[in-house]
C-alpha cells in the first residue's frame, strides 16, 4: 500500500490522474485544485463539464477551507452516518472552478477507508473522486469491471485491492441548503 501511496502522490503533484480504490467504488482522481487535471478526467469519462464531480477530504476539520459556511446540521449527519455519505454543500471555494456546479455547490465525502485517508494525508489537498467509468455506463463494482479505456487513460493504477472481488456500492448523497435544509439525492 505504501508504494501505491507514494506513486499516487507523485502523479497527483504533477497534475496526473490516478485510478484508485475508495471507501465505495473504484474512482478516478486528481488534484481537486488543478483545473487542467480536472479537465482531463472530464475528457476521459466523456462527461460534460457542467456535471460536477465530488471530492474527498481527509477530515471534517478541512471543510471550512473548501465550503464558505458549513451548516450546523452537517456535524450531526457526519456523526451518525453508518455508511459512506457524500454531502453536497452550497458555497464551494478554493477548488478548481470547473469542479464547482453552476449554483456554487459541490459534493464532498470524508472517507473512513485506510488507503484513502493515508493518500489524503500525504497529498494534503482534496482529491477528485468520480466513478471509474465512461459517463452513462454502469459504475464498476470492482477493479475487474473497469473498462480498458479507463485503465489506459490514467497515469497510474493503484495495485492495492485490485484482486478484491467484493461488490462495492455507491455512497448516500444528501444535499444541504444554506439554511440547513436537507434533500436526499441517493439513499
Amino acid at each position: 500500500m505504501n508504494e501505491d501511496i507514494t506513486q499516487s502522490v507523485d502523479i497527483l503533484k504533477k497534475g496526473g490522474i490516478i485510478l484508485y480504490p475508495t471507501d465505495t467504488i473504484w474512482g478516478i482522481g486528481c488534484d481537486a485544485t488543478n483545473r487542467e487535471a480536472v479537465d482531463r478526467i472530464y475528457r476521459l469519462k466523456q462527461r460534460s463539464d457542467n456535471k460536477s464531480m465530488l471530492v474527498l477530504l481527509g477530515s471534517e476539520n478541512q471543510l471550512a477551507q473548501y465550503v464558505k459556511e458549513v451548516p450546523e446540521i452537517v456535524w450531526q449527519l457526519l456523526e451518525v452516518a453508518d455508511k459512506p455519505i457524500t454531502i453536497i454543500y452550497p458555497g464551494a471555494k478554493n477548488l478548481a472552478p470547473n469542479l464547482i456546479a453552476e449554483n456554487g455547490s459541490l459534493g464532498i465525502r470524508i472517507p473512513k477507508d485506510e488507503f484513502c485517508l493515508k493518500l489524503l494525508t500525504r497529498f494534503r489537498r482534496p482529491i477528485v473522486s468520480t466513478s471509474a467509468n465512461i459517463s452513462g455506463k454502469k459504475a464498476p463494482a470492482n477493479f475487474q469491471e473497469i473498462s480498458r479505456e479507463i485503465k489506459e487513460g490514467v497515469d497510474y493504477m493503484v495495485r492495492w485491492r485490485q484482486d478484491d472481488l467484493t461488490k462495492s456500492s455507491l455512497s448516500s448523497v444528501i444535499e444541504i441548503g444554506v439554511r440547513g435544509e436537507i434533500r436526499i439525492v441517493r439513499k
